[in-house]
Order: structure tokens, then C-alpha cells, then sequence
């Protein structure tokens, strides 16, 4: 929406009275500003919302982020990229479409449409969720905020909700992307009988908040445990991707961009190191990775890195020996 459509918006709930689709307006004229790095209008936009709030309980709005939220979510620039990564050509597509509609979205808008904002990734621990949803902000020059539960979680009633909402009305006002990981943690099955009615209620909350947010939002939910999610939760998310353990294909693609990261020669067939480790998460790759060059590092200039790396595999085989 172009930002004189915003503003006819804008005073078009106004004078209806419609307290809802003008905050959203705002929220979202704060988030155009922000991108801008216009941060002066943009603080005088919230500031406005705030005495609004003050004298309408029902409007609902931010302030600084280091009174509200500072110890609810993580804000990060992000620094890695979708080349950094290796991943399925499915997942690379589907989320290759939705920066697309992001950065087309007066396009989408002018036929009505909205773009889509909602990504739930699911697969086992250690292949990249987290570090996917950096590199799709990064794509989109917006920074990532990481949903902190040890701040969120509280044990008095109604308090994780009235935390979660702080946390959903701050990334309302930016173009951000909004992590959710170990999303189960919040998304549980709400006809689990081992759950309290303090839990359903929050699920409940949780759903309807992700709802409400504009589509300059992207909120991202991770879960190592889908079984466990509420069936809600599936129909909230416009785009659910895998992200499973990688292939033997992928694990040559990550050591030869691991040699030339760092200019080295692994001496190895890439065919070997595959077989040899097939089965590990990418963190576990990783950790190899920094195992055998902390080593090669340490023994120059005489390193030999084909000795070093067949050690390594033997400890490693070991190691997976005995935590089976």
C-alpha cells in the first residue's frame, strides 16, 4: 500500500472509529519510517500512539524498547546469508518466493493481496532453522528479534500472555523477523490432559496475536517437536517447511565450501568424509569442521591435514560408538 493510500486509510478508520485498523495503519506507517531510518517521525508516531493509549485502555501500543521488551527478545543484525547455507532446493524456492512478495508488496496490494508472513520450520535439532531465519533477514535488510522464554514464561497467572502481547505490539511497529524457536514450548496441543487451563489459554492468545500482525512482520516458528503442536497452530502458517538431516550430497557441498572459507586443502575424498559422518546434523559437521582446523592450525607449518583429519574420524567414531 502506497503510503498516500496508509494516510486515506488512516483517516478513514478515524472517522469510523474502527480503533483496530488504525493502529494497524499507524503500526504500519511507523514501520515505513523505520526502514527509512527516518527514526525521528517515527518515534513521534509511537510517542502519539502512547498518549492514545493513556486516554483509550483499548489501543494498545509501544514503548521504548528498553523499558518493554529488552528482556523478552534478542535483536540481531544479521550477518549470514543464504549462500552461507546448505539447504534442501525446496525450502531455498519457497522462501526465494517469499522475499519476493515482501519486497513486491505495493504490487500484491494494488489486486488486494497481501504478502505471505508466516513460516514454520520443522525438522530434527542442529540443521539450520535458526540460522535460516537470520539469513532470510539479512536477505531483507531487517533485523531478526529471538524470542527470549526465560523472560517470557512466568508463573503467576495470565503473565506469559500479557508478555507475549509486549512482544508481539513492539515488532508490530517494524520490519522485522520475528523467531519463535523450540516453538513447542509455547504451541503445545491444547488437548493435552497433562496441560493446565493457564497453557490453553496462552496457546489460544499466541494464535490470535500472530494473527493480528501486519504482513511486514515475517514470523518465523521452529520446532524440533512437531507431534507436539496444537493442530491451530499448522492452519496459522501460510509456508511449512522441513529442514531435515542433510544428505550425503549436502555434506560434500558443506566441506568443499568449508575449503574454500578458509583456503585450505582437505586432502580427503569428499565421497569418505560424507559416508563417514552421514548422519550427523550440520552443528555436528560444523564441529568437525573447527576440530580439524583448530589442529591444522596449531601444527603449522609441518600440518598434514590428511593425517590430522583421519584422527579426527577415528575419535569421532568413537565418540558415536558410545553415546549409542
Amino acid at each position: 500500500m502506497a503510503k498516500s493510500d496508509k494516510i486515506i486509510s488512516l483517516v478513514r478508520a478515524g472517522a469510523m472509529g474502527d480503533k483496530i485498523q488504525f493502529k494497524r495503519v499507524v503500526e504500519s506507517l511507523i514501520a515505513d519510517e523505520r526502514q527509512k531510518r527516518h527514526h525521528v517521525i517515527a518515534d513521534r508516531l509511537e510517542q502519539e500512539l502512547v498518549k492514545l493509549s493513556t486516554s483509550n485502555s483499548t489501543v494498545d501500543t509501544p514503548t521504548a524498547k528498553d523499558n518493554r521488551v529488552s528482556s523478552l527478545v534478542d535483536e540481531i543484525s544479521p550477518k549470514l546469508r543464504f549462500e552461507d547455507l546448505i539447504l534442501p532446493d525446496s525450502v531455498k524456492d519457497s522462501l526465494n518466493e517469499l522475499v519476493e512478495e515482501q519486497s513486491r508488496v505495493d504490487l500484491l496490494r494494488s489486486y488486494s493481496l497481501e504478502p505471505r508472513n508466516r513460516v514454520l520450520l520443522v525438522g530434527p535439532p542442529g540443521n539450520g532453522k535458526t540460522s535460516l531465519a537470520e539469513a532470510l533477514a539479512e536477505s531483507m535488510m531487517v533485523p531478526l528479534l529471538v524470542v527470549r522464554y526465560e523472560g517470557i514464561i512466568g508463573s503467576y497467572l495470565g503473565e506469559t500472555a500479557s508478555r507475549l502481547k509486549k512482544v508481539i505490539d513492539y515488532a508490530a511497529t517494524r520490519r522485522c523477523v520475528l523467531l519463535f524457536d523450540e516453538f513447542e514450548t509455547l504451541g503445545k496441543e491444547r488437548g493435552d490432559t497433562h496441560e493446565t487451563g493457564e497453557i490453553k489459554r496462552v496457546v489460544s492468545s499466541l494464535l490470535m496475536q500472530i494473527d493480528s500482525l501486519p504482513s511486514h512482520v515475517i514470523v518465523m516458528a521452529a520446532t524440533n517437536h512437531s507431534e507436539l503442536l496444537d493442530r491451530a497452530v499448522w492452519r496459522r502458517f501460510q509456508l511449512r517447511l522441513e529442514v531435515p538431516q542433510p544428505t550425503r550430497s549436502q555434506i560434500e557441498s558443506w566441506f568443499k565450501a568449508f575449503e574454500k572459507r578458509h583456503d585450505i586443502s582437505l586432502e580427503y575424498a569428499y565421497e569418505t568424509l560424507s559416508k563417514r559422518l552421514y548422519g550427523s546434523n550440520f552443528a555436528e559437521i560444523e564441529e568437525f569442521g573447527r576440530v580439524i582446523l583448530r589442529k591444522y592450525v596449531l601444527t603449522q607449518p609441518s600440518s598434514q591435514m590428511r593425517s590430522i583429519i583421519s584422527s579426527a574420524l577415528k575419535t569421532w567414531s568413537e565418540r558415536t560408538l558410545s553415546s549409542n
